[in-house]
């Protein structure tokens, strides 16, 4: 790679966990925060990325890719001797993340185990899993505005944060390059049981009061039954959202099918389980030419290898289409789907 310098036509394939075929026009890796003020002017379409698990490439990008590489983490006491302040830098593993602060005994995001990608990322997409989201523990960011050409400082209530959404993902995407985030966590470990899947794992295993660690081994034991390793099968995570919606719409859905898993939300609305409407219509474990649906995970689309944007497609519009018809639910993606009217 050149030192400092961009690498032209550049394969994104091993950049992607769903791992597409596609080329980027170039890709320059930042990893030092004063790359990004003295970053040249691009005339074409630019993309920020960082570990990929929640992009999808469904055509070259003939702009310009920005890769988020940079590394750092440190800790501050806050509030007394119970709450830390978690700074980390954007590059930084989010799993590994999770395990450092275990090893030190800070805790808060012991249920964000195993996702995937980087800590610069999480904001963005708002990561949440087995009853905890990031906002939850989220303190503050830092970012290059590149619409500005300013550091910006923001916090909680600057970032729109929504389900598996923020102001980075689809209000101001791509114009803020995240460099750290700061994070409250607590020496006290007050473990979060609210969801139903944990809890029925924790009572199966005969653990009632689970430590951290046993926490963090129960979770991950879920993710790795109902999600596969991205190294090891090529996928996004989660595909679609949770679909949230009005009493009458969900009324419908359970009427189709009474034993759908839902969780009324605080404004009356109610959120409904995406994969199991997809189990529900026969689409566990089909497969479309190299593209199909995991068999733990009605969920979690794959790419079993040789996949291509057109199967993708295809597969997408079958399963929303499906789910409309049967539920009145419009499924959304999760991940960010570069399209090539933006290439």
């Amino acid at each position: 790679m050149p030192e400092g310098g961009p690498i032209l036509d550049a394969d994104l394939q091993p950049l992607s966990t769903f791992r597409l075929p596609a080329r980027a026009g170039q890709l320059l890796i930042v990893d030092r925060a004063e790359q990004l003020e003295q970053l040249a002017n691009f005339d074409g379409p630019e993309l920020i990325l960082g570990g990929g698990s929640n992009t999808v490439f469904l055509d070259d990008f003939r702009g310009r890719i920005l890769l988020s590489r940079m590394r750092g983490l440190r800790f501050e006491s806050i509030f007394g001797r119970d709450k830390v302040l978690a700074r980390v830098a954007a590059g930084e593993s989010w799993h590994g993340l999770v395990r450092r602060c275990l090893d030190l005994d800070l805790h808060g995001i012991e249920n964000l185990a195993l996702i995937p990608g980087s800590t610069g990322a999480a904001p963005i997409q708002n990561i949440g899993a087995y009853g905890v989201e990031l906002d939850q523990v989220f303190d503050s960011l830092t970012a290059w505005d590149r619409q500005r050409s300013r550091w910006v400082e923001l916090d909680r209530s600057d970032c729109s944060f929504g389900y598996r959404d923020s102001l980075f993902k689809s209000i101001e995407p791509d114009r803020f390059f995240i460099t750290e985030v700061r994070l409250r966590l607590s020496r006290r470990f007050q473990p979060c049981l609210d969801y139903s899947s944990l809890r029925d794992a924790l009572t199966h295993a005969h653990i009632e009061q689970p430590t951290p660690r046993q926490l963090l081994a129960t979770i991950l034991r879920l993710r790795r039954h109902r999600l596969p390793d991205p190294a090891r099968l090529a996928n996004a995570g989660s595909f679609f959202k949770n679909p949230i919606v009005g009493q009458r719409i969900a009324e419908h859905a359970l009427h189709q099918l009474p034993e759908l898993p839902h969780w009324r939300m605080p404004d009356g609305r109610f959120k409904l389980a995406a994969g199991a409407m997809i189990e529900h219509l026969g689409y566990k474990g089909k497969c479309l030419d190299g593209i199909g649906v995991y068999q733990n995970h009605a969920l979690v689309l794959i790419n079993h290898g040789g996949g291509n944007a057109q199967a993708l497609r295809s597969l997408i519009e079958q399963i929303t289409s499906a789910v409309s018809d049967e539920f009145r639910v419009l499924l959304e993606p999760e991940p960010r789907l570069i399209e090539p009217s933006r290439a």
